[in-house]
């Protein structure tokens, strides 16, 4: 019993460990973009699917300029190019201009899109909820049946 226990810290351990580089490179390649201008974030948590982040250098008009994004459902995904978006106003993406991605990146572009509205018209971008507040909505919701 005690070797499973050590097993199971140690691999929760390693998973920490391999988390913290990924949030380390992940930020190296937001202040590569940061340091050349704006960027517009977008961003849908995947679960159990492949999550996704995308980062939009845009222009003072709003015009993308180059674009990243983060994907996957372990701490082995990595920052990489996302082609095609060169050129396009962040804030006129729609669900057409995105056919070919997956599920959770077309949101992350959306989200991305509908953020910078937000903040062009002044608004109040609030924070996603938690996994914590999600789980504790959730419980609150099954208690309430």
């Amino acid at each position: 019993m005690l070797p499973l226990v050590l097993l199971l810290g140690a691999m929760f351990l390693l998973q920490g460990v391999l988390s913290v580089l990924q949030m380390r490179h992940f930020s190296k390649e937001f202040v590569k973009l940061r340091r050349k201008g704006k960027v517009a974030c977008g961003r849908k948590s995947g679960g159990f699917h492949a999550g996704a982040i995308v980062l939009f250098r845009i222009d003072e008009d709003g015009v993308i300029q180059e674009s990243k994004k983060l994907m996957g459902v372990t701490c082995f995904a990595r920052v990489t190019d996302l082609p095609g978006f060169e050129g396009k106003y962040v804030g006129g993406l729609t669900e057409t201009d995105l056919p070919k991605y997956g599920k959770n990146l077309r949101k992350a572009i959306l989200d991305a899109s509908n953020t910078y509205n937000k903040f062009i018209a002044g608004e109040v971008i609030p924070e996603p909820p938690s996994p914590f507040q999600r789980a504790g909505r959730t419980l609150a919701g099954a208690i309430r049946l």
